[in-house]
């Protein structure tokens, strides 16, 4: 299994890790601690260092709750930095998180690779269409903030049936509008329930069935730290445990802040094989 990179064939058959670098004051976990040139291309050279193959940058909180900022301010959190982290490592795949298709489409221009919307499409639906015109592969996440249209008579028996159909209407839009590559997130956190998480990711083996590439974030967030009730701070080892049965469940892309301890997971489970 492989995705297209902007020329560049990226090999899923062994799980890749995709670093966070936040550019945010208001992130759960991080905010504020990357958002200087300097700061911003320190944390970038760890992580590439530690093992990333993608490096995700995102100008806007999307923390439950979080407040949601103008499409201006998102590109005067991204944009020179952008610009700047491309220059400083140009061989680098670079991942914009947004949900703007101005912004998207500014940052493959600048040099970035993929495009990772959190909100598959709904907050503005010529983000799909842009990654398509682009050829850039494309994350799209199960939000149910996106709503779609469902016969009254569909009955759904568990929250995986309902993604499933999500993601098989979404891909045929996808598909449609020119995406040649797309990666599934089951969208731990968004719109769902502890509950639904850990459903989620008890039974992610089904969405093998879509034949595509799985992305799990799950780092750090509150399904790990409200359910030991610590803070973020310290939900690292629950991280790994929940990053380890992902893997082992067929996530083929780690979306992680600390990329030394998820390469570790991905090292010994790859022993397993």
């Amino acid at each position: 299994m492989t995705i297209n990179c902007k020329g560049k064939l990226v090999d899923l058959s062994i799980p890749k890790i995709m670093g966070i670098l936040n550019l945010t004051p208001d992130s759960f976990y991080d905010g504020g601690k990357h958002n200087s040139l300097k700061k911003s291309i320190k944390k970038t050279q760890e992580m590439i260092n530690a093992g990333a193959s993608f490096i995700d940058i995102g100008g806007q909180s999307t923390k439950p709750g979080g407040n949601k900022v103008s499409i201006r301010e998102e590109e005067k959190r991204l944009f020179p930095l952008i610009e700047s982290l491309i220059k400083e490592f140009p061989d680098t795949i670079f991942s914009i998180d947004t949900f703007y298709h101005s912004i998207a489409l500014r940052c493959i221009e600048m040099g970035v690779s993929i495009v990772n919307d959190i909100s598959g499409g709904h907050y503005d639906s010529k983000i799909i269409k842009i990654a398509g015109e682009k050829k850039v592969p494309y994350v799209l996440t199960y939000n149910e903030i996106n709503p779609i249209v469902i016969d009254k008579e569909v009955n759904f028996e568990s929250i995986i049936q309902k993604a499933l159909f999500y993601f098989s209407s979404m891909i045929k839009k996808g598909y449609k509008n020119g995406l040649n590559d797309i990666i599934i997130d089951p969208g731990f956190g968004f719109s769902k329930t502890m509950k639904d998480d850990y459903f989620i990711l008890k039974n992610l083996e089904f969405f093998k069935i879509l034949e595509l590439p799985i992305l799990v974030g799950i780092s750090r967030k509150s399904m790990i730290y409200k359910n030991l009730k610590i803070n973020p701070e310290k939900a690292l080892n629950g991280t790994s445990v929940l990053n380890s049965i992902a893997l082992l469940k067929g996530a083929n892309i780690l979306r992680v802040h600390d990329v030394s301890e998820a390469k570790e997971c991905i090292d010994l489970l790859q022993s397993l094989q």
